[in-house]
């Protein structure tokens, strides 16, 4: 079939309470199934969508003990997604170049007869084996949840999603989404909940084994082998007790912040959940969104406000040098993808909360023969930003100099539909496994860097998760 076969389904005319919202689904999908002329199969996919009264989607998910549970806000603030159960999904788990994970994302999403967006994520290097904190984090997990909650522009709806599989009676697939709308809770949304006492911190590489091996790579940079690598750590946070994961999200003290804010949880306690500031790419049908995001300063470091970090940022030769490695290289990438070019010249100052970041919007244009998300994953992905420039040689030196495995961080993660996506870069992540929780961050090294700043840089940019977990915010 070459159309859409979606159905959409509306239960409400105006706004109503949670418990009305899914009363109202319950009756119209109890309706639809026992409806014999839609008993042939024809449709795939049937969404039911109720407009909800003021709900906030994260106190929501907090409250479901319903998995997996997904969580997603773009960097504006103007599209919310909360998510529980799995309605459909496109996973993928066999180690292999970045390029053939991508393929299969694209393969499965243009087979879709629906527009719905599917929320996941990817590794980093799908070369790269990974860890057993990894295991329900597959090379690529895409999914629809069978319930959600969105806020787009202020306009919360509840949305169910009836998929009824290759050869599955529609009764079998109704009955499943009945089974969750129960099991749903609708009641008082509880607090937000308080994070155990926090233990030990241990940190890989260590300290001295961090400024030791970025001397090694400073050589490689004086005898002209690389341009730039990023190079990362990971921070292991033990707790008094397992607690949910999604908490962190819910004591994020800074909502202004110029973050997206990401969750994935396939199961109870396992998750990976990012405040990171990059966008990888937005693509509506042909128009691409990307961005250059290089160069850091902290405010703290400094000791002044916002406007004289963001000077002291405009003004360093080494940041804007960072910059010019990450803007130049992006360009180069979409030449052979796109048309329309149109890369700021001006490089601004991205504020968050103690940080300031360096970074140049570009649009374009993709080719005819080029609009497919595959293509520019694997144009952009990893960018300079989070692997290195040249990207090969980097890639293989993160493997040979990191003690641990990046599994999904740095990797693109987001939502994608057939006709549009919209991924972050996965940084200034977390991985959750029940009482242990890792966190990850990296700094940019090239000529001139110092090792011992590019330490203390990783500590701030990991600075707002571990005052979360030491409850000092």
């Amino acid at each position: 079939m070459s159309n859409p076969t979606d159905i959409s389904i509306s239960t409400s005319e105006h706004p109503v309470s949670l418990a009305g919202a899914a009363g109202s689904i319950k009756a119209s999908l109890s309706a639809f199934a026992s409806d014999e002329t839609h008993l042939c199969g024809k449709h795939r996919l049937i969404t039911f969508t109720a407009r909800l009264k003021e709900t906030d989607p994260l106190l929501w998910l907090q409250n479901q003990d319903i998995y997996p549970r997904i969580y997603w806000t773009n960097r504006e603030g103007t599209d919310i997604t909360a998510g529980i159960g799995k309605a459909d999904s496109i996973e993928y788990d066999h180690a292999g170049p970045n390029n053939h994970t991508f393929e299969y994302l694209q393969h499965h999403i243009e087979s879709k007869q629906h527009d719905e967006r599917y929320f996941g994520g990817c590794c980093f290097n799908n070369v790269q084996p990974r860890e057993e904190d990894w295991a329900p984090f597959k090379s690529l997990y895409f999914l629809l949840p069978q319930l959600q909650i969105t806020r787009q522009n202020d306009n919360p709806v509840l949305k169910a999603h009836l998929y009824v599989h290759d050869g599955e009676p529609l009764t079998a697939a109704a009955a499943r989404l009945l089974d969750t709308l129960e099991n749903m809770n609708t009641g008082k949304i509880a607090g937000e909940g308080t994070i155990p006492d926090l233990g030990t911190i241990s940190f890989s590489p260590s300290r001295e084994e961090w400024i030791t091996t970025c001397n090694k790579v400073l050589d490689t940079f004086n005898a002209g082998f690389m341009g730039k690598i990023i190079l990362a750590r990971r921070a292991q946070l033990e707790f008094s007790t397992p607690f949910s994961p999604l908490l962190f999200l819910l004591n994020y003290p800074f909502p202004e912040s110029s973050t997206y804010r990401y969750y994935f949880e396939p199961e109870p306690g396992r998750a990976f959940f990012s405040f990171t500031p990059e966008r990888l790419y937005r693509r509506d049908h042909d128009r691409l969104l990307t961005e250059a995001l290089a160069g850091t300063c902290s405010r703290e470091a400094l000791a002044e406000d916002t406007t004289d970090a963001c000077r002291h940022l405009l003004n360093s030769e080494k940041d804007i040098r960072e910059h010019r490695f990450v803007k130049d290289t992006i360009s180069k990438e979409l030449e052979p993808i796109c048309t329309d070019i149109d890369m700021e010249k001006q490089v601004r100052a991205l504020q968050l909360n103690n940080l300031v970041h360096l970074y140049t919007y570009c649009k374009a244009r993709l080719r005819p023969e080029c609009a497919s998300d595959a293509t520019v994953l694997e144009a952009l992905h990893p960018t300079p930003a989070v692997g290195g420039v040249p990207r090969d040689k980097a890639l293989q030196q993160i493997m040979d100099l990191e003690p641990f495995s990046r599994g999904w961080y740095a990797g693109p993660v987001g939502w994608i539909s057939r006709h549009a996506a919209e991924f972050a870069v996965g940084i200034r992540s977390a991985l959750a496994n029940r009482s242990t929780i890792y966190l990850f961050s990296g700094a940019g090294l090239v000529r001139g860097s110092n090792p011992a700043s590019e330490w203390d840089e990783v500590d701030h940019k990991i600075g707002d998760m571990l005052a979360i977990a030491r409850q000092t915010v």
